[in-house]
């Protein structure tokens, strides 16, 4: 996008953390945002913490219902910056379902809710991790994973033959990380180039915001929101000539 042009971008799971940041760091720049949250009191008291060019909406990404609404209202966007995410103690049915539910179905039911909705030249960012690279899977895992030829269908048959697996206690046999997160994070980045390769008139690209100190990543963590937003701020704001069907960190490719 031309450095002047000011951009309507929805930020999804943006009421407290990483997502709020990133809107905040959006709103200084000038830009409109839609702020969501899963509530519209919390996204509200979000967007007034923030000021001006901030919206508040309400958007359950694990809900089809409240993204079909979200998306009846919403109006032409320049941006969309898929954030939502979640990480749950333990390993088991309960906790893959959970995490896919929002890590990466969430993601694709709102990118594709929403992806006729961003202008020409807009931009897709999937908020992923470093966590999803594919080295800790088994060389048939990664092929899938890494084929051309994959498309959203067969990207879900892959995500749901991990969740069986798992429920069958047959996941490490069959060359799967013990970590439901691991696993979403790797199907987000899978989705980035799904995407990337359908929407030639956009950019998608995935982003590793790093270790980011939030209620996630916990006290420890290396890097202040500041930091880890800056990186989802400028692959939401990218123009014309930038890259496309990429995952980076600090603006900087990296491997799958």
């Amino acid at each position: 996008m031309p450095e002047n042009q000011k951009l309507r971008v929805v930020v999804t799971g943006a009421s407290r953390g990483l997502g709020f940041e990133v809107c905040r760091q959006l709103a200084h720049l000038g830009h409109h945002v839609v702020l969501t949250a899963r509530e519209q009191a919390r996204a509200e008291r979000a967007a007034a913490s923030v000021g001006a060019r901030i919206e508040a909406a309400e958007l359950d990404v694990t809900s089809v219902e409240s993204i079909a609404a979200f998306a009846k209202r919403l109006g032409p966007i320049d941006a969309l910056v898929n954030n939502a995410g979640i990480s749950l103690k333990g390993f088991d049915s309960s906790v893959v379902s959970g995490t896919l539910a929002v890590n990466f179905f969430g993601a694709l039911h709102v990118t594709q809710a929403l992806l006729p909705l961003v202008s020409d030249g807009g931009n897709v960012v999937m908020v992923s991790s470093g966590m999803g690279e594919l080295s800790v899977y088994s060389s048939a895992l990664r092929a899938h994973f890494l084929d051309e030829a994959l498309d959203v269908d067969g990207l879900v048959a892959l995500v749901d033959d991990f969740a069986s697996a798992v429920a069958t206690g047959r996941h490490t046999e069959r060359g799967w990380p013990t970590s439901a997160y691991r696993v979403s994070k790797a199907a987000l980045n899978a989705l980035t180039r799904i995407v990337a390769a359908k929407s030639p008139r956009l950019h998608v690209n995935a982003v590793c915001p790093g270790w980011v100190r939030t209620d996630m990543g916990g006290s420890s963590a290396l890097r202040s929101l500041e930091e880890g937003a800056s990186g989802i701020v400028w692959a939401a704001t990218l123009g014309a000539g930038e890259p496309t069907g990429g995952f980076f960190r600090d603006r900087k490719r990296i491997p799958w």
